[in-house]
C-alpha cells in the first residue's frame, strides 16, 4: 500500500490559538493541535473551542488534532470536536487497546496512535492492524517515564531503539506509513536534531516529530537527499525502461535498487 510520506508533524498548543497560523506556515507536513499535555487542565475545553471557532474562519486550513487520552472527561468530546471538516486527523495519546483506536477511528478520520507505556508497546501488534489506524509514533518522555528509563541516558536510548524497531516491524506488517520518531526536545539543538533525524531516517522512519516551527526546516533538510543521490536516482530511474535487472556505473541494479530510487526522488520537494 502506497502512503504519503510524513516528514514533519509540528505540534502547536490548542490554548494558544495566536500561533494556529503560524504553524501552518511552517512548511510542516501536518500541524497536529494539542489538546493533551500542552494544555492544562482549567484550558482544555478553551483549547477546543479556540481550534472550531479558527477551523470556521478559516476554511482552508487543514490541521490534526492531540485529543486528550481515552478515558479523560474530554475525551469524548474531543472526538466529537474532530469530526469537522477542518480536521483531517486524530493523534490519539497513551493508545493501549484495539477499542481506543476504534473509537477515535468512528469519527472517520485516520488515527495516529502514540505509544507512550508498557501497556501500549504490548498492544503494539493489535494497534497497528486496527482498522483507521495510518501511521504510528512512540512518546519518549511518557514512555521512558513508565519503563523507569533515564532520560538522555545511553541506556535509555538502547531501549528505545528496541521499540523503534518494533514501531518499523509492525508499520510494514500491517501495511502502515512508516512511523515518525518521536520529539526531539532541545529546540535550540539544530545539530542534535540533524544528527537525530538522519538516524531515524536510516532506521526507517518517515521523519519526526516537532515541537517548535524552527525544527521543521531542519528535519525537511536532513531528510533531503543530496544532489548525487538525486542524480543517480534519476539515472537508475532513466535506465531502468522496464526492464528487470541491469547494470549501471558498474553495479547491478534490480527492483529493489529501483524502488530505492524511487523513494529518493518523492524526497526531493
Amino acid at each position: 500500500m502506497r502512503h504519503k510520506t510524513l516528514r514533519s508533524a509540528l505540534f502547536v498548543p490548542g490554548n494558544r490559538p495566536e500561533r494556529f497560523a503560524k504553524a501552518l506556515s511552517s512548511g510542516a507536513d501536518i500541524v497536529i493541535v494539542d489538546f493533551e499535555d500542552a494544555v492544562e487542565e482549567s484550558q482544555k475545553a478553551q483549547a477546543r473551542e479556540n481550534l472550531l471557532a479558527f477551523l470556521d474562519q478559516t476554511p482552508q486550513a487543514r490541521v490534526w488534532v492531540r485529543t486528550n487520552q481515552a478515558g479523560h472527561d474530554q475525551h469524548d468530546r474531543d472526538l466529537e470536536a474532530c469530526r469537522h471538516s477542518g480536521v483531517d486527523g486524530i493523534v490519539l495519546p497513551k493508545a493501549e487497546c484495539r477499542a481506543q483506536v476504534e473509537k477515535a477511528a468512528n469519527t472517520g478520520k485516520p488515527v495516529m496512535p502514540i505509544i507512550e507505556s508498557a501497556l501500549g508497546l504490548e498492544a503494539l501488534p493489535s494497534l497497528a492492524k486496527t482498522a483507521g489506524v495510518l501511521l504510528l509514533t512512540y512518546g519518549r518522555l511518557d514512555l521512558g517515564l513508565d519503563l523507569a528509563m533515564i532520560e538522555g541516558s545511553s541506556g535509555a536510548e538502547r531501549m528505545l531503539d528496541h521499540v523503534r524497531y518494533e514501531l518499523i516491524l509492525h508499520s510494514r506488517l500491517a501495511g502502515l506509513a512508516m512511523p515518525l520518531e518521536s520529539v526531539f526536545p532541545n529546540i535550540d539543538n539544530d545539530a542534535g536534531l540533524d544528527h537525530a533525524t538522519r538516524l531515524a531516517a536510516g532506521m526507517g522512519f518517515s521523519g519526526l516529530l516537532c515541537i517548535h516551527p524552527k525544527q521543521v526546516a531542519v528535519v525537511h533538510t536532513a531528510l533531503r537527499p543530496s544532489e548525487a543521490e538525486l542524480d543517480w536516482a534519476q539515472r537508475v530511474i532513466s535506465a531502468s525502461d522496464g526492464r528487470g535487472a541491469f547494470r549501471l556505473d558498474g553495479a547491478m541494479v534490480d527492483a529493489p535498487v529501483i524502488a530505492r530510487a524511487h523513494r529518493l526522488l518523492a524526497l526531493r520537494e
